[in-house]
């Protein structure tokens, strides 16, 4: 009897085991159409609340504007829908008519020069945020800063070898020009008798001036040029605090410090497309900004690399007391930016970017050879470590070139020049 319960229970154990191979070969391989409807069925069960939003965001992205405009979710509607926001000196309801009448704004302009790029990279690059997203002013391992937008940004330098980020420390801002008056304050003498001179080289970004005079602080005046107020002046037992914008805008061309003292270096422009990278910029204050080196100018973010654990804190405390830190949504558009920008060593992004500058200063170049009354800057070549061969520079007010050929065009039309 003993026997034959061992029997039995042998055979149920055989056949279980039977039953559990050939469910589970059913269950996980199949013909393979089981596991991939599984997959289908699963990714589309964690698509509830987003499907609406993405379908939203790829139906407007789909609108056509004729290259000359974008519509948005946020942005315009009529009868219901968006419609097309155009660029400069573009209307119609699809941007395609050019206005006869158009003056360019060669004091300014937007870098949409790199849309076609992040339309080509638009899975890898788009953002779904939920209505619960970083709700909380802090961060678990920061009060204010992403440690992994941190992370990245020191990457970013170490592609692109242009800023020591080792043993630095780094500050998010609304923008660069948020912190451009954050380092003023920081480098400016609270408890001296007289206040902190800053002073910034011509041709320099007018908020040097603007902002420093709008907050009014009896800790630091605006002097204007340092070269002017060097020769009329003596920097011994002076407090100066010197802008260096390097590369120049509209120059191009890569400065150092007239003076020696306290320095705040504006590296805006100081990316591969741009102008060649001979070495990594080691200062003791930099600024960088998203809007330059991605073309991102309406997500507002900038930052400082810094030296000084001193300087460091008030910099930090000035963000803080401003904003209390930057938008965490900010933080995670500008993380996923920046993946991207950096894939296969940045080679990609700034290749494309570089190519398109390139491209604008040979046909702003070549309009501007056909005339007897106006000249194009000299442009001198420099070996860029980062693409690894000698390049002319192309500078960033090339950003407004497009209406400025379309306006110069016009003119070499009517013979006027």
């Amino acid at each position: 009897m003993n026997k034959m319960k061992k029997y039995y229970y042998g055979i149920c154990f055989l056949i279980s085991i039977a039953i559990n191979i050939l469910f589970s070969t059913y269950l996980y391989v199949g013909d393979g159409r089981w596991g991939e409807n599984n997959k289908e069925i699963s990714c589309r069960s964690s698509l509830t609340w987003s499907e609406k939003a993405a379908a939203e965001a790829e139906a407007v992205a789909a609108i056509s504007c004729s290259g000359h405009g974008r519509a948005f979710l946020d942005g315009s509607i009529s009868d219901g829908q968006p419609v097309c926001e155009c660029y400069g000196c573009y209307g119609g309801s699809d941007c395609s008519e050019l206005s006869p009448e158009c003056a360019a704004d060669a004091n300014s302009g937007d870098p949409i020069y790199l849309e076609p790029f992040w339309m080509q990279n638009a899975a890898d690059t788009t953002v779904v945020i939920s209505g619960w997203h970083r709700m909380s002013y802090e961060y678990d391992d920061d009060p204010m800063m992403s440690t992994k937008l941190d992370k990245y940004i020191r990457k970013l330098h170490s592609i692109a070898g242009n800023a020591i980020t080792q043993d630095r420390y780094i500050v998010f801002g609304v923008g660069s020009s948020q912190l451009l008056s954050a380092a003023v304050y920081a480098l400016s003498s609270e408890f001296s008798s007289s206040p902190s001179n800053v002073l910034a080289s011509i041709p320099f970004y007018h908020l040097y001036k603007d902002q420093t005079r709008f907050f009014n602080s009896e800790n630091f005046l605006f002097r204007g040029d340092t070269s002017s107020w060097k020769s009329n002046n003596s920097t011994d037992n002076m407090d100066v605090i010197e802008f260096v914008t390097s590369p120049t805008n509209p120059g191009g061309e890569l400065k150092k410090a007239v003076l020696g003292g306290k320095t705040i270096y504006d590296h805006a422009y100081f990316w591969p497309q741009f102008t060649p990278i001979p070495g990594p910029s080691d200062h003791d204050l930099m600024i960088f900004s998203l809007s330059k080196l991605t073309g991102h100018a309406g997500t507002r973010f900038g930052w400082a690399i810094i030296k000084d654990k001193d300087v460091y804190e008030k910099v930090l405390n000035y963000i803080y007391l401003a904003n209390a830190g930057i938008s965490k949504d900010t933080q995670l558009r500008v993380l996923k930016v920046l993946k991207v920008a950096i894939k296969e060593d940045g080679k990609p992004f700034f290749e494309f970017a570089y190519n398109k500058m390139k491209e604008r200063w040979d046909r702003l170049a070549f309009v501007l050879s056909k005339s007897t009354r106006f000249s194009i800057q000299q442009r001198h070549p420099l070996h860029c470590n980062f693409f690894h061969e000698t390049r002319l520079p192309s500078p960033g007010n090339i950003l407004w070139e497009n209406l400025v050929i379309t306006y110069i065009l016009r003119l070499y039309q009517m013979c006027v020049w």
